[in-house]
């Protein structure tokens, strides 16, 4: 057997990396001449350290495995303590958000009608899972609608780029719906659960990036460059691929599509129109991270945390923003801060395509206006994605089910709307489909 996989992004080169390990024939197929997908951590000529995906690492079992097998253990940078605090707009204010239920319960953030909603939901029975329930009406059945809006709302931008009132809970956070299946309350589900403890967060010395570059270097079978421009299937059940910079198309057993959705659907298109059609329908919002560095003097704001969101009630420009400085200090030149702030998604897809200037003036002025900063920025750039991450609703729903019966011809999927959209979801993805297409004894 020999396996193409099209799409040199994180899960793509994972799932080359561990079919390498397990002495699985592969071709790893690239369309860019650089890997990484979504993994980019450009420099700036200033000296400022970027993120233009992910800002930072939860470091799962399988991550850290997968850090130590490429020898980057010594590369991995933890996060500021301080990176424990969140904050959260409300009335024009940056507020802490309570970490637990019982500081939840002794802090002002929501009101007493709220309060007593949580106490109340420790005694809701089990209960099934309510079919294609979204992700808000799930907690608004819960905890009521004051807390899907300041905590749920600016929660899911922040992680999906999504609105809550759209996203699947079995999609998004299946193991929700199990601990109300078990326990009925959330909050007594969560205090009989095992105590894993905060997963860490952390970066790699270089940027995120670092990750996908080593992933790339360790491959023999690894073709950038080469744009896959067919996928067919032969009588024999082979796939034969062909792509823009090889004169002859070769044969596969599997085919593994580490893409987005609508790359997908292009190459299936001919032979798997229904598959494809789903696959085409899924939404990818667009995103702009908007740089913005200051004097440290210049900002009242005391920025002890790891960020803030902006509810969408609160009618705000961007998001939310990440203290890039705050988490990894070594990030900036000495005596500046710089904010990661993200303008876009589907709640705010308007302002994620205005023009560069627009964009980096109204943040700039957002940004004074709520963090008390005085002056010009010393630097501002920003990055642009037209299509960011995959909503997990019911298109992607229906996607996935569209997909699945490919798997039995031959086809999986390997991509971020099939595994989940975290880095260390497209690693256990990935390291699990190894293992599974890996022949026994292998």
């Amino acid at each position: 057997m020999r396996i193409a996989i099209i799409g040199g992004g994180l899960t793509g080169l994972t799932l080359a990396f561990y079919l390498e390990q397990a002495g699985v024939p592969y071709d790893l197929l690239e369309a860019s001449p650089r890997p990484g997908g979504n993994l980019l951590s450009p420099r700036a000529p200033e000296g400022y350290q970027l993120e233009a995906g992910p800002n930072s690492l939860l470091l799962s079992t399988e991550l850290e495995e997968l850090l130590t097998e490429l020898g980057l253990q010594d590369a991995i940078q933890e996060a500021a303590p301080v990176s424990q605090h969140r904050y959260v707009l409300r009335q024009g204010q940056y507020q802490a958000l309570p970490a637990s239920p019982p500081a939840l319960l002794a802090s002002s953030f929501f009101g007493f009608r709220t309060k007593l909603r949580l106490l109340a939901e420790l005694l809701r029975r089990p209960a099934p899972p309510v079919p294609g329930e979204t992700v808000a009406a799930f907690f608004a059945r819960h905890f009521g609608p004051e807390v899907v809006q300041y905590a749920v709302n600016p929660f899911v931008a922040g992680i999906y780029a999504g609105d809550p009132a759209e996203l699947l809970l079995s999609l998004t956070f299946p193991q929700l719906a199990t601990l109300e299946a078990r326990h009925g309350s959330l909050l007594r589900g969560l205090a009989k659960g095992p105590k894993t403890g905060r997963r860490r967060t952390v970066t790699l010395r270089g940027g995120v990036q670092t990750l996908t570059d080593a992933l790339a270097a360790r491959l023999r079978a690894y073709q950038p460059g080469q744009p896959v421009t067919a996928v067919r299937r032969l009588a024999g059940g082979q796939y034969e691929i062909s792509c823009a910079g090889q004169p002859q198309p070769a044969l596969y057993s599997h085919v593994a599509l580490a893409l987005p959705t609508y790359a997908a659907a292009e190459l299936l298109a001919p032979q798997f129109p229904a598959a494809a059609a789903a696959l085409a329908a899924v939404r990818y919002p667009p995103m702009t991270l908007v740089y913005s560095a200051y004097d440290r003097a210049a900002v009242a704001h005391p920025l002890q945390g790891f960020g803030a969101l902006n509810p969408q009630v609160e009618g705000t420009y961007s998001a939310g923003s990440i203290w890039t400085s705050s988490l990894f200090p070594d990030r900036v030149p000495t005596g500046q801060v710089l904010f990661t702030s993200f303008v876009g998604g589907v709640q705010f897809a308007r302002q994620a395509q205005e023009p560069e200037a627009t964009q980096l003036a109204a943040v700039h002025a957002e940004l004074s206006r709520l963090y008390g900063i005085s002056g010009e920025p010393r630097w501002q750039g920003r990055a642009y994605w037209a299509q960011s991450i995959p909503q997990f609703d019911h298109q992607l729903a229906a996607a996935r089910a569209a997909v699945a019966p490919l798997a039995a011809e031959g086809i999986v999927a390997a991509a971020n709307w099939q595994a989940g959209v975290s880095v260390p979801d497209c690693v256990r993805h990935a390291r699990q489909l190894a293992q599974q297409l890996a022949p026994p004894g292998k």
